[in-house]
């Protein structure tokens, strides 16, 4: 029923790449080159797209978790930019998602009386354009209303609240339905594949070098153009054209840090303004994500890491909100992203614009960078329109703004009747409404690994072991990382980054993955290791 991305399809895939003529090459398997990938292939296109690491490693899955229109991007008059991403935020809660992308509600704490008019003028404009109906509207609350909802904030400190509400989602989850639902609709898709050259032909490029890092095998992949969606890695993707960059990226660094749900009493979540930026408290399962930071970055996109200062800053802010203060001692993960910022004047990444550019570097190669998560969507469709003008034949134009992901169709008719559906499966009620959030009526696919085999019903640090099985039979996952960072958020959850349940993880998916007793042990001390690198550089 739905596309299986397991490593038997990954390795037909990598035959596919050598034997095809693709009519677009996409480069970059975040949310705008998945998104890339799914606007070709559904417009009937031949499509491929290729991944250096995992599915959303990089920037789509250490963002805020949320699907927003910038609420302080009004402030900034960046009213089209608003406007466009509360429209996304609708079409995604309404139709694209439902099952991955959700309501919440935030707090807006007011300091003066007088800043009720002024706030409350920007929400009510945020309510109603663009997106508007998709979500509850703004409500002004008292001092006293206020406490109420959030016993843990020093009521005292302020005048009152706002209290409105945006979209919350797990970003890599998306990102891999995003690349799932491409599979579905024929694109050939291969994480671990890194293009290392592009080719030309008659002027112009005309396909890519890709090196299989499993392997270490090259594939030589003819396409018609190239679409590169690189994020923080545009920069570099681009030396391989002779072509003059119109633009340049530019990182900013965005850290976040976990604390356990009991430490803050707090009805959804809280949003306040910060000298730089916006600070937010956002619910997330058993904890709270407090962020962020909007900090320049200058080192190499693999090595960025959330520092004891970061973690301070986030700290200092959360804490002049709140009645009884955090301490690093609360924290229990943490995680560090870059945001690709189109470069401008400005020497405060701060104030970059968020909105994106596409360009022709040279003929047959397009790059895509800036931009928000909320309007991937968006963003695909304008880098597949400037790519396949002058294709020679007539394209059909985008229509993603209408199609389902992967588990969206079905997904509210098994909400309805979720208790069913514990009963059959033996689940309690509270896990199935949890795997129906995240995999929405691919829900299916994974109740009948349990059917198979009951063992899969056990926990592992939160989650079922069907959960972790299923990452490699048909999300794509190939390792541990992939599987404890991205199809789980195990590694984001806990202080020691999943290195407690690596053996239970690698005892799960090594038949999965045709791993021998060698290659099993040496993936757990691989990733353990890499953990302990992680926790001695602070991230």
């Amino acid at each position: 029923m739905f596309a299986r991305l397991d490593p038997a399809r990954r390795a037909r895939s990598l035959e596919t790449l050598d034997s095809t003529e693709f009519d677009v090459l996409v480069v970059g398997g975040g949310v705008v080159g998945a998104g890339a990938a799914l606007d070709a292939a559904s417009r009937g296109l031949s499509v491929a797209l290729v991944e250096a690491e995992d599915w959303a490693a990089g920037t789509s899955s250490r963002s805020s978790k949320l699907v927003h229109g910038g609420l302080r991007y009004l402030e900034q008059l960046e009213f089209k930019l608003v406007r466009e991403a509360l429209k996304e935020r609708g079409l995604l809660l309404r139709r694209l998602a439902p099952h991955l992308v959700r309501p919440v509600p935030f707090l807006f704490p007011l300091k003066k009386q007088w800043e009720r008019a002024y706030v409350g003028a920007g929400v009510l404009l945020y309510d109603s354009i663009g997106g508007a109906g998709a979500v509850p509207m703004h409500r002004h609350l008292s001092r006293r209303k206020m406490a109420s909802l959030g016993p843990s904030l020093d009521s005292d400190a302020f005048a009152g609240a706002i209290r409105y509400y945006d979209a919350q989602v797990d970003d890599a989850r998306l990102v891999a339905t995003l690349v799932r639902t491409a599979a579905q609709h024929g694109a050939t898709v291969v994480s671990r594949a890194r293009v290392t050259s592009l080719l030309r032909s008659d002027g112009r490029v005309s396909g890519a070098s890709v090196r299989d890092e499993l392997s270490g095998v090259t594939h030589v992949v003819r396409a018609r153009r190239v679409i590169s969606a690189t994020g923080v890695w545009t920069d570099s993707l681009n030396s391989l054209s002779p072509g003059a960059p119109p633009f340049h990226v530019r990182m900013s660094k965005g850290v976040h840090v976990l604390v356990d749900r009991s430490k803050i009493q707090l009805d959804g979540g809280l949003i306040t303004q910060t000298e730089k930026s916006v600070l937010f408290v956002i619910p997330w399962g058993a904890y709270w994500i407090i962020g962020t930071t909007d900090t320049p970055y200058s080192g190499s996109p693999e090595d960025v890491s959330a520092t004891p200062e970061d973690i301070s800053y986030i700290l200092d802010h959360v804490n002049a909100v709140l009645r009884s203060p955090l301490s690093a001692d609360d924290v229990v993960g943490t995680y560090a992203g870059l945001r690709p910022l189109l470069d401008g004047a400005s020497g405060d990444t701060a104030k970059l614009s968020r909105e994106h550019a596409v360009a022709q570097l040279e003929p047959g190669f397009f790059v895509i960078a800036g931009g928000k998560y909320t309007t991937y969507r968006v963003m695909a469709a304008d880098v597949v329109n400037a790519a396949v003008a002058g294709l020679g034949r007539a394209v059909a134009p985008s229509l993603t703004a209408r199609l389902p992901l992967c588990g969206a169709v079905g997904y509210q008719e098994l909400w309805a009747d979720r208790t069913r559906v514990a009963a059959e499966s033996g689940l309690p009620t509270s896990t199935v409404e949890r795997l129906l959030r995240r995999y929405g009526s691919a829900v299916s696919d994974l109740l009948a690994l349990i059917a198979q085999d009951s063992s899969l019903a056990t926990p592992v640090a939160g989650y079922l072991a069907a959960e972790i099985v299923y990452a490699v039979t048909h999300e794509g996952a190939l390792g541990l990382e992939d599987v404890l960072a991205r199809r789980t958020r195990i590694a984001m959850e806990h202080l020691d980054f999943g290195a407690s349940v690596a053996d239970r993880v690698a005892d799960l998916i090594a038949g999965p993955l045709r791993w021998s007793a060698a290659e099993r042990d040496a993936a757990v001390a691989a990733y353990v290791a890499s953990t302990e690198l992680a926790a001695q550089a602070g991230m």
